[in-house]
């Protein structure tokens, strides 16, 4: 059952209820009743077991609520295909029994994304959140609930960049986190994380970041908790490809990894104090964290982000189970524990999305999150532009918001034949019709290092690029996947066959329409990575943060019309087009 805490009735229609209690799928004469006199009780949750962990990961500081869609496509070597980590659309629906059409649906998968968009409103968003985190932790028990985020919740978002990450902390203390791990937050820089996690009222645990040089744990490995009786023992680990998915310098002197000795190490040395389970609070993503419940022993429960999966029902690997959290502020989970002497005899796992238009804000972080934005809204604010067409940014291979990148930077430097985007999770999604407003473009360029550039690679080396990007991507065994999906490229065109050997599964490259060239030089542009360490600067140009030359594409065309037309063809899997 979806939960909520709801606004009170008096703010929508009669008959308005009655059409979102039907698309919740609440349809017997009884629950309808009850829903109906009190609407407040969808999200009330029968008691169950000694122990509360509510977890929100991945919400990329995104403190207002906003338009996500989960990805039409999630490709995927054969052995992991049809498996948690790669379901999605129909077959997400399907695997988990949701009906097309309801609330969860909408939540958790990109079918009939506008349609329900429209019925559904905006998800997420920092009072609502917190909102629902105050009220499942009162309903719980605040004695015997712990609320844990997953990292990849400082950066990444308008507000994130102008305060470098503060207004996200200061919520985080207002809603009250007990733990929380890392990854993009990092992408400040080493110092200012340090800064705010002097700040930060939650404990960072991370067995897994470690000095450089003598290799000792920066943050306390895990901690302790006794709850009703019983202990807790909770693991950090946050992501382990920091140093590959960011420049090295903004996390200078440390060192991260899988460090599955390690990792074992501290679950025997839990066990050995005699705690009662062992929880991983991680930033490792489903794959990798899937794999990882097979090898570990003694570790009853992983909470995972990063790949921002939905795990509607709890996985059961072994004696492990694992949660995902998804991402955007979209849902909380709630994960309620029976926790018997030596592991866990029950669990129930409930994610509550975070439907903002039915659950009433807090009044208190609605207040912060207003004076937070006050002296930004002449910039935040401002429309650029209008769509006639979805943009979206979530998807394997190809996104519309990237195609309005491209379109951006073609019209800044004409010169450039192949533009090149990181091909990150994170951002967000723009309704047709929609106002396209400063604060939208920044859900999704808002990188800490946003600078295009400008650079001439030779035609070999622009392959093999593209080569090594579909090789982690689609790397069989997660232990070698390092996070994202595909770069998009503008002005070129592919062939992709997933499922080919390393090195053979880029086919048919054009540029602009004519084959690649191997030992041509080509003028290519990126942002958000390190691509243009691999050719030759132009130098003329001196690099710009992509979201503004976005906001000067908008200016310029005023509306822009981007049905998705991916420059890739996908030779040995099927491929869906939203809507």
């Amino acid at each position: 059952m979806v939960g909520a805490c709801l606004e009170d009735v008096s703010v929508m229609t009669r008959r308005e209820l009655i059409q979102l209690l039907l698309a919740l799928g609440i349809t017997s004469p009884k629950a309808f009743a009850q829903a109906m006199d009190r609407p407040e009780a969808l999200y009330n949750l029968p008691p169950f077991g000694n122990v509360t962990l509510l977890f929100n990961t991945d919400l990329h500081a995104q403190l207002r609520p906003h338009y996500f869609m989960e990805p039409a496509n999630l490709l995927a070597a054969k052995p992991l295909e049809g498996k948690p980590g790669y379901l999605t659309g129909e077959a997400f629906l399907r695997y988990y029994g949701i009906r097309r059409g309801s609330l969860e649906a909408y939540t958790f998968a990109s079918v009939d994304f506008v349609a329900l968009a429209q019925r559904f409103g905006p998800l997420g968003g920092g009072a609502y959140i917190g909102a629902l985190i105050k009220q499942q932790k009162a309903q719980a028990g605040e004695k015997r609930t712990l609320v844990l985020d997953g990292g990849d919740t400082w950066t990444n978002s308008g507000i994130s960049l102008l305060t470098k990450g503060q207004v996200v902390v200061d919520w985080m203390n207002r809603v009250g986190f007990d733990h929380m791990v890392f990854h993009w937050e990092y992408t400040l820089g080493r110092t200012r994380v340090e800064e705010l996690v002097k700040q930060l009222q939650a404990r960072v645990i991370s067995f897994n970041i470690v000095d450089d040089l003598f290799g000792d744990p920066i943050y306390e490995p895990y901690a302790i908790h006794e709850i009703e009786g019983r202990t807790l023992g909770i693991i950090g680990s946050t992501f382990p490809y920091v140093k590959v998915s960011h420049p090295e310098d903004f996390s200078e002197g440390l060192s991260f990894g899988i460090r599955e000795n390690e990792l074992q190490k501290y679950v025997d040395e839990l066990r050995g104090k005699g705690v009662d389970a062992v929880v991983m609070l991680s930033h490792n993503g489903v794959p990798l964290d899937l794999a990882l419940a097979q090898r570990i022993k003694g570790l009853d429960l992983i909470l995972t982000g990063h790949t921002h999966d939905f795990t509607p029902a709890p996985i059961r690997v072994g004696s492990t189970w694992l949660v995902a959290g998804g991402s955007s502020g979209k849902a909380v989970v709630r994960v309620d524990l029976e926790v018997k002497k030596g592991g866990i005899a029950g669990i129930r796992a409930r994610t509550l999305p975070v439907a903002s238009h039915l659950i009433k804000p807090d009044p208190g972080l609605e207040a912060f999150i207003r004076e937070a934005y006050a002296p930004h809204l002449n910039y935040l604010d401002q429309v650029l532009g209008t769509t006639e067409t979805l943009l979206y940014k979530r998807d394997s291979t190809y996104s519309t918001l990237d195609e309005l990148a491209g379109r951006a930077i073609q019209a800044a430097y004409p010169e450039v034949e192949v533009a090149f985007s990181p091909g990150t999770r994170w951002g967000t999604a723009i309704l047709p019709g929609q106002a396209i407003t400063m604060d939208n473009i920044l859900a999704y360029t808002g990188f800490t290092y946003p600078e295009v550039y400008v650079f001439r690679l030779k035609g070999e080396r622009l392959l093999a690029v593209l080569e090594d990007v579909a090789a982690n991507t689609f790397n069989p065994d997660p232990f070698y996947q390092q996070g994202g999906d595909m770069s998009r490229v503008f002005g070129l065109s592919y062939d992709l066959a997933v499922n080919a050997s390393t090195g053979q599964r880029i086919r048919n490259v054009a540029v602009r329409g004519r084959r690649l060239d191997p030992n041509r030089e080509y003028t290519l542009a990126s942002f958000g990575g390190r691509l243009q360490r691999s050719g030759t600067l132009v130098e003329k140009y001196t690099p710009r943060p992509i979201y503004d030359l976005i906001a000067e594409y908008l200016k310029e065309v005023k509306t822009v019309n981007i049905p998705p037309r991916p420059s890739m063809r996908v030779l040995d899997q099927r491929y869906v087009l939203p809507g």
